[in-house]
């Protein structure tokens, strides 16, 4: 039998042979076609499978996009988004992932497990000593993204302070729901000037460097792998530690262990919705995402020990599953939620390169202050650079997935959650004294 032959037996799609991926793919296509399938959960999801699964295999095969570019995931956001520009897909099929997405949720679900798992598998000494390095990483990259965000505006004529205020604060936001829209609220609120114009121009600017952000991590990615002494194993930040992820391979866990690891991450997620709704939503006027206090709450957790070990390892087993089967479905609600026209269109020669050098600057800045504090710099780039740059919740699992370092969700979304509330709590006096 010859080698090709062996490949051809070989290659599998998702954890199938290709041949039954592929009929079980066109079984989904001719039913949407159809318009027989359904709109409901079975239905979408069977229909983000079906769409994820070529797009990322494809992607991760081409030569220099799968090293460079961000492979089968950045193809597979970037690919839904075309599919839906061109009306390829159905609208009501759209439609429901759309709600999937946000009236169900799946997002922030995914988060919560990605959350739990990641932060319950930390050595309780290398957690409690990265979490207190890491707001100076985080305020390290804004102030490089502020630096040459400006330089970057002073080579297009663009007034220094239009470049802080519409520039690197959206970019640098938290994202769209917990940056961008409230940033346009308070420019509104102190101004008096129109929320609408400072959001529409936020979102776009936003959006560009969203895109830089996943390219970049992948570039990261592969500077990692050329300078290995720059990071650690893309599960912590810290140099010179002997941490090491616990490694359930070897350790039994049972069904319950992984219903008990789930209910503790749904659970710690409402005592997040709890503080942020009612017990302390606000800290110095900016309002803290209920996220962001299920990371402290579950830090507290692992800190104390108080989390059995069956639990640790079943919060960690159900983190694996979710990220190695159900990531390349996040990407396509991702990418069917963008809009590649609109992208396009704001694709100016001005817009992207200050976006890029706002980006650059996040990258270094979290680096080096990141160094100065003891992380591996490409790990403190990646978590409170770029993911202080991107899209929020969505972009942080873009950029995590493109540097192939998806255990780091805990301190991505710190980035975004706290790192955001930091942003508006600038962005007030901002307004306030710069406008």
């Amino acid at each position: 039998m010859t080698n090709s032959t062996n490949a051809k037996k070989a290659l599998k799609l998702y954890g199938m042979p290709w041949w039954f991926a592929t009929a079980a793919i066109l079984v989904v296509y001719l039913a949407a076609y159809l318009e027989v399938l359904s709109t409901d959960m079975a239905g979408t999801l069977a229909l983000m499978l079906a769409i994820a699964v070529p797009l990322y295999e494809i992607g991760k095969r081409i030569p220099i996009w799968n090293k460079y570019v961000g492979g089968g995931l950045v193809l597979t956001f970037l690919g839904t988004a075309a599919l839906v520009q061109y009306n390829v897909i159905p609208a009501k099929y759209t439609e429901s992932i759309a709600i999937f997405m946000d009236d169900t949720n799946f997002l922030t679900f995914f988060i919560i497990v990605l959350i739990t798992g990641s932060v319950l598998s930390l050595d309780r000494d290398i957690l409690l000593k990265s979490f207190a390095g890491y707001v100076p990483a985080i305020l390290g990259g804004v102030v490089g993204a502020a630096l040459l965000g400006i330089l970057g505006g002073l080579l297009f004529g663009v007034n220094p302070i239009l470049i802080l205020l519409q520039y690197v604060l959206p970019v640098m936001g938290g994202g769209n729901g917990a940056g961008a829209i409230p940033l346009s609220q308070i420019y509104a609120d102190v101004t008096g000037g129109s929320s609408d114009s400072y959001y529409a121009f936020a979102i776009v600017i936003l959006t560009i460097a969203n895109i830089f952000a996943i390219m970049t991590a992948a570039m990261l990615n592969s500077l990692g792998e050329k300078k290995p002494e720059w990071t650690g194993d893309k599960k912590t930040l810290l140099r010179n530690s002997n941490f090491v992820v616990k490694d359930d391979s070897n350790e039994k866990v049972s069904m319950n262990d992984i219903g008990a690891g789930l209910f503790l991450g749904v659970s710690a997620f409402t005592f997040g919705r709890v503080m942020s709704s009612k017990i302390l939503p606000t800290i110095f006027g900016a309002p803290i995402h209920q996220l962001a206090y299920m990371i402290i709450f579950v830090v507290i957790l692992a800190a104390t020990g108080v989390v059995p070990k069956s639990i640790r390892l079943g919060a960690k087993k159900l983190q694996s599953f979710i990220t190695t089967a159900l990531t390349i479905v996040v990407m396509v609600g991702v990418g069917a939620d963008m809009d590649l026209g609109e992208f396009v269109a704001a694709l100016t020669l001005q817009n992207a390169v200050i976006a890029l050098l706002i980006v650059i600057g996040a990258i270094l800045g979290s680096a080096i202050v990141g160094y100065f504090v003891g992380f591996y710099p490409i790990d403190a780039a990646i978590t409170a650079g770029l993911c202080m740059a991107n899209r929020g919740g969505s972009g942080d699992i873009a950029v995590l997935g493109a540097a192939d370092r998806m255990e780091l969700m805990a301190y991505a979304q710190l980035s975004s959650r706290l790192g955001g509330a930091i942003i508006l709590i600038l962005g007030s006096f901002a307004f306030s004294f710069l406008m």
